[in-house]
């Protein structure tokens, strides 16, 4: 018999691998003689953190609820990798758990974001949450914040949470904060304490939160009405602007040559046209960092455009029908159903025109009021436009010829002054301004044949009811019209208000046919 006392070391371990599977063991002393005990690995204690995120995948739904519970307390921004990893293969129940969670981190780590509108978003979202971890964070956040909208979305976020709370003192500070605050969003909420209160069953606790609701309620409604009426100003003068615009053309032209277009809404939507053009010009040949630059170049593609049909159309239409009303509105309202059958051809039903980012949301300038910046602009550029023509017509040699024609075309004739030349082109201009006036129309609807139709009949009013070939006319009555129109609209609709404006301005011209202003000249005359 051999003793393994005498075998090398490598045949013992040889023996070692052989015979243990049949049963045979070795003496103690070749465990203890040839393997070394080593030092045990030293494994750190799993933090709470990392026991949640295990707990989270349990099929246990009350420690899924402690996990998550506990993720909200104590977690920030930089689990959420670790939680996507997780959800992309956790179970449906485990996803549940998760979403909650993952939207709070979110929104927290948001409410310190670079970009102003990520941070009011994110204080809006946690209200949805109903947690009330979320007050602490929004008070630390409105704190430090500098945007004073971005800071009243914040406070507001965070008195609606309190409004949950089970302290009677907390959530009556929140019912007067949220009346001090003028706050919409906490309409509904206060209007069900105020009629919790009011029930027979309240407890004086109830009945004191219904009358804190309801003098909140009495101030929320004061202020909403002020913000509905400064609102429906705001709506009323952006109407307003673009009859202008569309008029100014208008009333140039009936003013001068005594035409009535028919085609000149069509005019408008060859410009809002060519504006599409010219993006899809950007889109497919300039780089998308330029993508915003289509805007300004469209501006004179857009007028340039509808100047050249507008001078088409005085060369081989309107030439040919001078003195003859009822001829040229027959003529060119035929012209306006070509060109809308045209455009529908060519470019379909309907297309749209990116806004450059610049003109992208809007102004919130106090609680309630909310001023876009598309209609900004197009208050604006009337503005431009309005004092454009002013100088054009009175401080300009231009100016003079036109209004010359205007006013006496024999005499205009006899010193020398081309008249046929100043008839094609006034109508080429005020043809270039419907087109400038699409170019801007662009920037609050689609593109579609009919965009023209919308605003001619409200044009014509304008410029009627104002004073046929007088700028101050058809200023004061675009306003007028224009803010009538929304005045009257939240009470009759849109279709009866228009019906109401239509037989005011009836009812105006038989008093003062004329107009506002009274016109000079051969259409006087006439």
């Amino acid at each position: 018999m051999i003793r393994l006392a005498h075998v090398p070391t490598y045949v013992r371990a040889l023996a070692l691998v052989t015979c243990l599977p049949i049963g045979l063991t070795l003496p103690s002393a070749l465990a203890a003689d040839d393997v070394a005990p080593g030092p045990a690995p030293v494994v750190a204690p799993a933090t709470p953190i990392e026991h949640a995120l295990r707990d989270i995948t349990s099929e246990d739904a009350a420690v899924r609820s402690a996990a998550a519970a506990l993720l909200i307390e104590k977690g920030d921004a930089s689990l959420l990798p670790k939680l996507d990893e997780i959800r992309a293969e956790a179970d449906r129940a485990t996803r549940q758990a998760l979403k909650p969670v993952i939207d709070l981190l979110k929104n927290h780590a948001n409410l310190t974001s670079a970009q102003s509108d990520t941070r009011r978003s994110a204080a809006a979202d946690l209200v949805g949450t109903g947690r009330p971890e979320a007050i602490a964070w929004l008070e630390q956040a409105a704190a430090k914040e500098s945007v004073w909208w971005v800071k009243y979305t914040m406070e507001e976020s965070a008195q609606l949470l309190q409004l949950r709370a089970d302290a009677h003192t907390v959530r009556m500070g929140a019912v007067t904060k949220l009346g001090e605050l003028r706050s919409q969003n906490g309409l509904s909420a206060l209007k069900e304490l105020a009629d919790a209160g009011a029930q027979s069953g309240a407890t004086d606790e109830q009945r004191a939160l219904a009358d804190a609701a309801q003098a909140s309620i009495t101030q929320i409604d004061a202020w909403s009405w002020w913000a509905g009426a400064l609102e429906t100003l705001f709506r009323g003068i952006s109407l307003s602007s673009i009859l202008l615009m569309m008029s100014l053309g208008l009333a140039i032209v009936f003013g001068l040559m005594g035409v009535i277009n028919m085609a000149h809404g069509e005019l408008m939507m060859v410009g809002a046209y060519a504006t599409f053009v010219t993006q899809q010009a950007f889109v497919g040949w300039v780089s998308p960092e330029l993508f915003d630059w289509y805007f300004p170049v469209a501006l004179p593609v857009a007028f340039l455009a509808a100047a050249a049909f507008g001078w088409v159309l005085e060369a081989t239409v309107i030439r040919f029908l001078y003195g003859r009303l009822l001829e040229t509105l027959l003529a060119t309202w035929g012209v306006s159903l070509i060109l809308m059958q045209a455009a529908r051809v060519y470019f379909g039903d309907l297309t749209a025109v990116i806004a450059p980012q610049a003109l992208r949301g809007g102004a919130q300038v106090m609680v309630g009021v909310y001023l876009p910046y598309n209609r900004i602009f197009i208050i604006l550029l009337s503005i431009v436009c309005v004092l454009g023509i002013y100088f054009l017509l009175f401080r300009s040699n231009l100016g003079i010829r036109v209004r010359s024609v205007t006013q006496n075309r024999n005499m205009s004739a006899c010193l020398g002054i081309p008249t046929r030349k100043v008839d094609s082109y006034t109508f080429a201009f005020a043809s270039g301004l419907a087109g400038v006036a699409g170019w801007a129309l662009t920037m609050v609807g689609n593109v579609d044949p009919g965009l023209g139709q919308n605003y001619i009949v409200d044009a014509f009013m304008v410029v009627v009811t104002g004073g046929v070939g007088k700028l101050a006319g058809t200023i004061w009555a675009s306003l007028g019209i224009g803010g009538l129109n929304k005045l009257i609209e939240p009470v009759s609709g849109a279709v009866y208000g228009k019906v109401f404006i239509l037989v005011g301005v009836i009812l105006f011209l038989q008093w003062r046919p004329q107009g506002l202003f009274a016109a000079k000249g051969r259409n006087a005359d006439a």
